[in-house]
């Protein structure tokens, strides 16, 4: 990936009131075109409370930076007046690198301005030392880049389980890879040359179904993820809550009523030990159903129509469940949604953790947006994050 360096600022530094003023409108005006587009500028003015000015000028400055085109359709007005020419996003020129480090592979991908995935890659970790497996995955990276061509890197984001701090771009501790204080930034910034953002990846994903899945619009979004590693992310009025040092979410060791699963912790009932894969995939081997710790063998299991393969799915989710009615009862938002390899791939999964939650309550419960594409989704969605909420200051022509 070529570095590209950023031009000098020569322009009077704004004050900070007036500069949070246009980050926030230029942020309004892009998420309308993402939500709206082909939308034309009156429009996008009526909905966000923007002056038509206003809306003219940023849109101008997209068009220049390549992020938003002019639709080729014409749309009228009800009165009187010239059709209006809509704009909508410019999906076809630039790209952000996706990075998602999880325990057993690394997940490098490509995804467009709507979060859609371009290109992807997994890598099983022949080593997972930080270093190698960053640089391996800043090597993945550039390979998909040289196959797509004509598309521009606008940065990466990088994504994982454990304790990720997103101020400082660091992996503090995930304690399953063996990873303390990571400087994730810092590496894959001096090996790709390009910004780097990082953050867990349940906060990834609830910025990713707020801009581009089934909770966009939601007032307030709790989000579980139960994978290898187990922990969630809460949002209110589309601001995701990191707490002190990013440390939010942690619920991996929540006592679980009846638990007998061994923890890393020297603790038993422990909520990542019950829930993991990892556990699902060892009772998986010890009944005979598979030989190895890929938990969609589990699921082909099922589908195939092995009883004992549905029986362990369906007893995970309904385990799940009962950590979503637990963080209902202290959170109370608006929309939950659960990444979960049974609920992601069967009905009778949903329904048996639906079965758990508290009954006016269930149908808030739904399955992640990308359940083919989680990981690439969850790395990308870091970077795009960070495009929509400040597309001016992420801008192509500053990388």
């Amino acid at each position: 990936m070529p570095r590209t360096a950023a031009p000098l600022l020569t322009s009077p530094i704004p004050r900070v009131a007036d500069s949070d003023r246009r980050r926030t409108s230029a942020s309004v005006v892009l998420r309308s075109v993402l939500e709206h587009g082909p939308v034309a500028r009156s429009t996008i003015a009526r909905l966000t409370g923007l002056s038509p000015a206003s809306v003219t000028d940023y849109c101008a400055r997209f068009a220049e930076l390549g992020l938003i085109r002019e639709s080729a359709a014409l749309r009228r007005s009800r009165g009187v007046g010239r059709p209006h020419l809509p704009v909508d996003l410019d999906d076809s020129r630039f790209v952000v690198g996706s990075v998602h480090v999880a325990v057993p592979h690394t997940t490098v991908a490509l995804l467009d301005l709507r979060g859609r995935v371009v290109a992807r890659r997994e890598m099983k970790h022949e080593r997972t030392e930080p270093a190698v497996a960053l640089a391996r995955a800043a090597d993945g990276l550039a390979a998909l880049l040289a196959g797509a061509p004509g598309r521009r890197s606008l940065g990466v984001g990088f994504a994982a389980g454990g304790w990720v701090d997103r101020d400082s771009g660091t992996v503090v501790e995930h304690p399953l890879l063996g990873w303390r204080e990571v400087p994730v930034r810092e590496v894959l910034g001096a090996h790709t040359g390009l910004p780097v953002h990082v953050d867990g990846h349940a906060r990834a994903l609830v910025n990713a179904e707020r801009l581009f899945g089934g909770a966009r619009g939601s007032r307030s979004v709790l989000h579980l993820f139960a994978g290898n590693v187990v922990d969630a992310a809460f949002a209110t009025h589309d601001e995701v809550h990191h707490g002190p040092r990013s440390q939010a979410g942690a619920i991996a060791h929540l006592p679980v009523p009846g638990g007998t699963e061994n923890c890393d912790c020297g603790r038993v009932g422990c909520l990542q030990a019950e829930l993991s894969e990892r556990t699902l995939c060892r009772r998986a081997r010890e009944a005979g159903i598979v030989d190895g710790v890929n938990p969609m063998h589990v699921v082909g299991a099922a589908a195939a129509g092995d009883p004992v393969a549905v029986r362990l799915l369906l007893e995970r989710s309904r385990r799940v469940g009962r950590a979503v009615r637990l963080l209902l009862d202290v959170l109370n938002p608006e929309r939950v949604v659960v990444t979960e390899i049974g609920i992601m791939h069967r009905e009778d999964c949903l329904t048996a953790l639906r079965q758990e939650v508290e009954a006016g309550r269930a149908a808030t419960v739904s399955p992640i947006s990308f359940p083919e594409s989680v990981l690439a989704v969850a790395g990308g969605a870091v970077a795009l994050d960070v495009l929509y909420r400040d597309p001016l200051g992420a801008s192509p022509e500053v990388i």
